[in-house]
C-alpha cells in the first residue's frame, strides 16, 4: 500500500505550523509543512526537527497556478494522491490605519485567502485517494461580517442554487466595489470590529472559504471523501494577538477532528465546525 500523504498550507508559523506538528504526532504517514518563503518554511522544519518530529517541506505560493502545479506533480510522482489537505495559507491586514489602500488590501485578501485556496482545490482535488479528508480554515468573522451584508446579498449567498462559480464571481464583484468605494451601496459589510481590527476584505473572504466547502461538498459525493471548514477560535498568533485565550497548539483540536475522521465516515461534509461542534454561521 502507497504510503499516505497529508499537506497543510502556509504551515511556517502560527495555527499552520501546530497543525504540522499535530499531525506529524498522530497522522499515519509523510506530513508535508508549506511556505511560500522557502527559508521561512525550511527554518520551522528545522524547529520540528529539534522536537523529533519529521516533517517534509515543500515551497507553495498558492497565489501561484505553477507553483501549484509543481506541488501536484510531486505528490503524484512520490504518492500518486493525497489523504489529507488542510488549506490554512491566507493573509489579513489587521492594522486599522494600515497605509494599503482598501482597494488593494481587498484584491489581495480575496485572491489570496479565497482564490488561492480555490484553486489549490481545484489542481490537488482529482488526486485525493478515497477516504481523504479536506479543511479549509476559517474565522468566525464570517458571521459578522454576513450579518452586515444586505439581506439581498445574503439571500444569493444562501442560495440552494448557488454555483461555485457564482460565488466566485460575487467575491470578484466585492473587489471591484471597494475599489470604486461602492461596497456599501452593493450590500457589502463594512470593516468588522471583534476584539481587533478586522477589514471588511477579511471577512468576506472567510464568508467565501466556508461557502467553498459547502458547494465543493455537494460535488463531491463518493469515494468518502470529506470536506469541511472550520474556526480554530481566537489564538495567540500574528493574526489575533497576545490576549488570545489559547495557544496554537490548543488551536489544532478542531481541524486536527476533521482532519482525522476515522475511515469509512459519512460525516461531517460540507459543514462548518466551532469546538468541534457544527457552527451554523449563516442561518
Amino acid at each position: 500500500m502507497s504510503t499516505r500523504v497529508a499537506v497543510v498550507t502556509g504551515a511556517n508559523k502560527g495555527i499552520g505550523l501546530a497543525m504540522v506538528r499535530a499531525l506529524c504526532k498522530q497522522f499515519d504517514g509523510d506530513v508535508y509543512l508549506t511556505a511560500r518563503n522557502e527559508e521561512r518554511g525550511k527554518k520551522a522544519v528545522e524547529d520540528l526537527e529539534k522536537e523529533g518530529l519529521h516533517p517534509k517541506f515543500l515551497q507553495l505560493d498558492i497565489t501561484s497556478q505553477e507553483s501549484i502545479e509543481v506541488i501536484k506533480k510531486t505528490l503524484v510522482e512520490h504518492y500518486g494522491a493525497l489523504d489529507v489537505l488542510i488549506n490554512n495559507a491566507g493573509i489579513h491586514y489587521s492594522q486599522a490605519n494600515d497605509p494599503t489602500p482598501i482597494g488593494i488590501q481587498a484584491h489581495n485578501t480575496i485572491t489570496t485567502n479565497f482564490t488561492g485556496t480555490r484553486n489549490i482545490c481545484q489542481e490537488l482535488f482529482p488526486i485525493l485517494r478515497p477516504q481523504s479528508r479536506v479543511v479549509h480554515i476559517s474565522s468566525e468573522v464570517c458571521e459578522l461580517s454576513f450579518k452586515g451584508m444586505s439581506k439581498d446579498l445574503q439571500m444569493k449567498l444562501t442560495s440552494p442554487a448557488l454555483t461555485e462559480h457564482e460565488l466566485a464571481k460575487i467575491m470578484e464583484n466585492f473587489v471591484h466595489t471597494v475599489e470604486q468605494d461602492i461596497y456599501k451601496a452593493a450590500g457589502y459589510p463594512s470593516p468588522v470590529t471583534s476584539g481587533f481590527y478586522f477589514s471588511q476584505a477579511y471577512g468576506v473572504s472567510k464568508i467565501g472559504v466556508s461557502l467553498l466547502a459547502e458547494l465543493q461538498a455537494k460535488c463531491i459525493m463518493k469515494k468518502g471523501i470529506l470536506i469541511n471548514s472550520c474556526c480554530p477560535g481566537w489564538t495567540r498568533t500574528d493574526l489575533g494577538g497576545n490576549r488570545a485565550p489559547q495557544s496554537p497548539d490548543e488551536a489544532t483540536e478542531t481541524p486536527m477532528y476533521l482532519a482525522l475522521l476515522p475511515p469509512k465516515s459519512d460525516g461531517p461534509h460540507g459543514k462548518m465546525f466551532r469546538n468541534k461542534t457544527i457552527y451554523n454561521w449563516h442561518s
